[in-house]
C-alpha cells in the first residue's frame, strides 16, 4: 500500500506543478480554444465532415492539454525564471510552447476564413458571427455560421477542344465521379482534374499538367440554386502538352558511372540498346526487368514498374530513367521520346563483420563472430552469392558443479540468389507485374561441441522462391527443405540425461527432416506516414509427407528413408502487429503471436530444432532467452536441464510498447510483455506442468520495463531493461521484483 501512496502523492505533486494559472501575467487571458456551430434551414449532407473542415480553420490553436493540464506551457513559464534548472530547460526544449493569449485572436479574420471554406463547398452567401467568452484568467471564442441551401450540379460537360486530346479527355470524363445533384465543391473539382491528368499520362501525354484544366460554372439557366459545370483548357496551353508521346529508342546503361560515361560497347537485344552491358550484366538477363518497349506510348506506370523491378535485383544502388524529347520530330498529333535508363552498380564485392555477445538462461555466456562475403554479380546476371562463416565460444559461469563447461559452435552457410525463376519449364515473367520472383538456394553446415556432453553436427539445404505480389504482400515458398542432424561423442553423463527425459531423447533421435515451407507477409509498415499500420506474417512448415511414400519400417514401428529415421509434423504460426502513430514520433506498437506444431505419423515429438521457445530480446523481455516455461515448470532444482533450452510445441505471446522521442536520435520506450510455451502432450519428466490447458491465461509469464534506442536513419541499437511481475514457475506468481531486472541488447525494434 505504501508504494501506491507514494505514486498517488507524486501524481498530485505533478498535477499541481503543471497548473499555469498563477503564471499568467496581469491583463492577459489565456486562450483556451474555439467552437463552431452551423445553422441551416435544410439538411446538410455529411455535416460532420464539413464541421471538421471549419474547425481546422479556427486559428490560432490553443496550447496543448494533457489530462486537463498544459505541461508545454508550464515549462515555458518555468524558463522565464531567473534559475530554471537543468530539468526545466531540458523539458522546455522537448515539450515547451509559447502561450497563446486572447490578444492573439483575430475573430473577424477567422470569420472571413470560415465563409471562404463554406463557399468553396457550395454554400454561397453564408454569414458568420463570433462571440468571446471571458473568465478571470482564461477566454474562449465561439463562431456561428448561417448556411443557406447549397448550389448543386445540374449537368457536367466538356467544352469542345482540339484533337487528339479532346477524345482522350472525353473518355476520361465518361468515368467521372461528379454527378447531377452533387454539391458544388472545389476539392472534388481538384480531384477530378488530377484524375483526368492521370488518365492522360497513362495514354502518353508526357507534357500534360492538371493545371491546364479549368472549371466554369453557369447559373444563368436556372432560377434555383443549380449550375451547369463546364470543363475546358486554359488559354495558351503549349502545343507539346496536347499530343501523346511515343518511345522511339531505349538505351540501357547497365554499368553507368557519373565520373566515366564513355560508351565502349553497344549491344542490340530485344529492340533495346544495351550499353557497356555484355561484360557486366548480360542483356538477356537484364531485359526481362524492363517493361518499356520501343513504339510504346509513354506511361508513368511503366516507368515506375521498370525502376522498381531493376531496384529489386540487388546489384544497383541507383536506378534513374530519363526521357529526352525529340523536338524536331514533334507533329500536331504525336511527340517522340528517347528513354535512357542509367544503372549505377553497387560495389561487386563486400565483406561484413558482426560481433555478438551471447547470454543465456543456463549461465552460458560468451562472444561470437560472423563474417559475410558477398558477390553481387557472380555470373553477370545479377546473381548474389553470400558466404557466412560464424564462430562462437561460450562458458558456463555460476552454475555450481556445472560451472566451467564450455560450448563451441562453428558454422558455414553459402547462399546463392538468382533474380529470376529457375524452373524446368520456362515461366513467363509477364505474369508477375509488380516484380520478378527470385530463386534462393542455400547450404549450411554447423558444428556444436559441449564439453563432457556431446557434439552435434547438422546440415541443411534449401531451394525455393520469393516474390512481391504488390507493395505490401510478399510470398516465399521453399518446396525443397532438407535438414540432417547427427549426435556424436555423447558421454555417459549425457546418455543418463536423455534416458531420464524420454521427450528430449525422442526429439534427438529423428535426424532427418524433409519438407516444404510457405510464408505469407503483409507489411503495411511501408507506409510510414499512416496513422494505423498493420503487419501480418503467417508461416506453414510441413515435413515428412513425401519421404513417407518411400519409407521402410525399421522394426520399431517407425520408418526410415535412406537408412535415416525421418520426422513427420505440421507446424503453423501467425505474427500480427498493429502500430498506432500519433503526436511527434510517438507510437503505440502491439504484437500478438501464436504458434502450434503437431507431430504425427512417424513422430511422437517435434524435432528439437523445430520447437518453440520464449523469452529474450524479441520475446518476453523480463525473462532470459529460452528460459520461460514450458507451462509452470521450474527447472531450478534439476541441474540436468541447464544443458538445454526450455522448449515446447505451442507458443503464445502478446506485447505492447509505447515509443517516444527523447533527444536527437535517442528514443525511449515503456513496454509490457506476456507469453509462454507449452506441450500439447505432457512430458512425464515435467510432471504434467508443461501441458497446455484451458488455464493457460494464468500460466503466462509477464513483465514490464523501459528501453533506450539509438535510431540513426533506421539503424537501431536497442537497450531494454525489464523485470517480471508474474512468473508461472513460482507459487506466488505475481511478485514484481526490481532485483530480477533483465538487460536485453538487440539490433532493430522488437516488433
Amino acid at each position: 500500500m505504501y508504494k501506491i501512496a507514494i505514486l498517488f502523492s507524486a501524481a498530485i505533486m505533478l498535477f499541481q506543478s503543471c497548473a499555469v494559472d498563477k503564471y499568467i501575467p496581469d491583463g492577459k487571458k489565456l486562450y483556451t480554444g474555439a467552437t463552431v456551430e452551423i445553422k441551416s434551414d435544410s439538411v446538410i449532407k455529411n455535416e460532420d465532415q464539413l464541421k471538421a473542415v471549419l474547425e481546422e480553420a479556427l486559428l490560432p490553436k490553443p496550447n496543448k492539454k494533457f489530462l486537463g493540464l498544459r505541461p508545454g506551457l508550464h515549462y515555458y513559464y518555468k524558463m522565464q525564471e531567473e534559475k530554471p534548472g537543468f530539468i526545466n530547460r531540458f523539458l522546455y526544449k522537448k515539450l515547451g510552447e509559447n502561450p497563446v493569449y486572447l490578444s492573439d485572436v483575430k475573430p473577424y479574420e477567422v470569420e472571413d476564413i470560415l465563409i471562404n471554406r463554406m463557399e468553396n463547398r457550395g454554400f454561397f452567401y453564408s454569414e458568420a458571427t463570433s462571440k468571446i467568452e471571458e473568465k478571470e484568467k482564461e477566454a474562449s471564442a465561439s463562431y456561428s455560421i448561417t448556411a443557406p441551401s447549397p448550389y448543386t450540379i445540374a449537368s457536367y460537360q466538356l467544352d469542345s477542344l482540339q484533337q487528339p486530346v479532346y477524345s482522350e479527355i472525353q473518355k476520361s470524363v465518361a468515368n467521372t465521379k461528379l454527378s447531377k445533384g452533387m454539391r458544388f465543391d472545389l476539392s472534388n473539382m481538384k480531384q477530378e482534374r488530377e484524375r483526368i491528368d492521370g488518365d492522360l499520362k497513362r495514354n502518353g501525354y508526357y507534357n500534360f499538367n492538371s493545371g491546364f484544366l479549368i472549371f466554369e460554372a453557369d447559373t444563368n439557366q436556372y432560377d434555383k440554386k443549380r449550375f451547369d459545370l463546364f470543363l475546358r483548357l486554359k488559354n495558351e496551353v503549349p502545343k507539346k502538352s496536347l499530343v501523346p508521346y511515343k518511345i522511339s529508342k531505349i538505351n540501357v546503361y547497365a554499368n553507368y558511372d557519373v565520373q566515366d560515361s564513355t560508351v565502349n560497347d553497344v549491344t542490340r537485344f530485344n529492340e533495346k540498346n544495351f550499353i557497356n552491358s555484355e561484360d557486366f550484366f548480360k542483356p538477356k538477363y537484364l531485359d526481362p526487368f524492363i517493361t518499356l518497349e520501343e513504339g510504346q506510348f509513354y506511361s508513368p506506370e511503366n516507368s515506375r514498374n521498370t525502376a522498381r523491378r531493376l531496384s529489386t535485383i540487388g546489384a544497383y544502388k541507383f536506378v534513374n530513367i530519363q526521357y529526352k524529347e525529340m523536338d524536331s520530330l514533334l507533329s500536331d498529333s504525336l511527340g517522340i521520346l528517347e528513354a535512357n535508363i542509367f544503372l549505377s552498380p553497387l560495389n561487386k564485392r563486400a565483406l561484413r563483420a558482426e560481433l555478438q555477445a551471447v547470454s543465456k538462461s543456463n549461465n552460458f555466456a560468451g562472444p561470437g563472430l560472423a563474417l559475410t562475403y558477398s558477390n553481387r554479380d557472380l555470373f553477370k546476371g545479377g546473381e548474389t552469392l553470400n558466404i557466412t562463416a560464424n564462430v562462437g565460444y561460450e562458458v558456463q559461469a555460476g552454475g555450481g558443479g556445472n560451472s566451467g563447461k564450455t560450448s563451441i559452435e562453428v558454422g558455414l552457410k553459402p547462399e546463392l540468389i538468382f533474380p529470376r525463376v529457375i524452373f524446368p519449364i520456362k515461366i513467363n515473367t509477364d505474369f508477375f507485374k509488380y516484380s520478378i520472383p527470385k530463386t534462393k538456394t542455400s547450404l549450411s553446415v554447423d558444428y556444436l561441441s559441449r564439453t563432457k556432453l556431446y557434439a552435434l553436427l547438422s546440415g541443411s539445404a534449401q531451394f525455393g522462391y520469393i516474390w512481391q505480389a504488390n507493395r505490401y504482400v510478399t510470398h516465399e515458398i521453399i518446396p525443397i527443405s532438407i535438414n540432417y542432424t547427427k549426435l556424436s561423442n555423447s558421454t555417459p553423463e549425457f546418455d543418463t540425461i536423455l534416458n531420464n527425459n524420454p521427450f528430449l531423447k525422442r526429439s534427438f533421435e529423428q535426424q532427418f527432416i524433409s519438407g516444404l515451407n510457405y510464408s505469407f507477409t503483409y507489411n503495411g509498415m511501408v507506409d510510414a506516414a499512416r496513422k494505423h499500420q498493420f503487419f501480418v506474417n503467417s508461416t506453414v512448415d510441413v515435413a515428412g509427407n513425401s519421404v513417407s511414400l518411400f519409407g521402410k519400417d525399421n522394426g520399431t514401428g517407425r520408418k526410415e528413408f535412406l537408412g535415416l529415421e525421418y520426422a513427420q509434423y505440421a507446424k503453423m504460426d501467425v505474427d500480427l502487429r498493429y502500430h498506432f502513430n500519433f503526436g511527434k514520433e510517438q507510437v503505440i506498437a502491439t504484437r500478438l503471436f501464436g504458434g502450434y506444431g503437431l507431430p504425427y505419423g512417424n513422430s511422437e515429438v517435434m524435432p528439437y530444432v523445430k520447437q518453440y521457445y520464449s523469452g529474450g530480446p524479441y520475446s518476453v523481455r523480463a525473462f532470459r532467452i529460452r528460459s520461460l516455461g514450458p507451462g509452470t515448470y521450474n527447472d531450478e532444482n534439476n541441474p540436468d536441464n541447464n544443458y538445454f533450452d526450455q522448449t515446447g510445441n505451442i507458443r503464445l505471446e502478446a506485447n505492447v510498447e509505447y515509443r517516444f522521442p527523447i533527444f536527437s536520435f535517442f528514443k525511449g520506450a515503456v513496454f509490457a510483455d506476456a507469453g509462454n510455451i507449452w506441450n500439447s502432450k505432457a512430458n512425464p519428466t515435467y510432471e504434467g506442468k508443461d501441458k497446455f490447458t484451458s488455464n493457460f491465461i494464468n500460466e503466462l509469464g509477464m513483465g514490464a520495463g523501459v528501453g533506450l534506442r539509438v535510431d540513426v536513419q533506421g539503424f537501431v541499437i536497442r537497450f531494454d531493461f525489464a523485470a517480471p511481475f508474474h512468473d508461472p514457475a513460482k507459487e506466488n506468481g505475481f511478485d514484481f521484483n526490481v532485483k530480477e531486472t533483465v538487460f536485453n541488447f538487440g539490433i532493430g525494434y522488437p516488433f
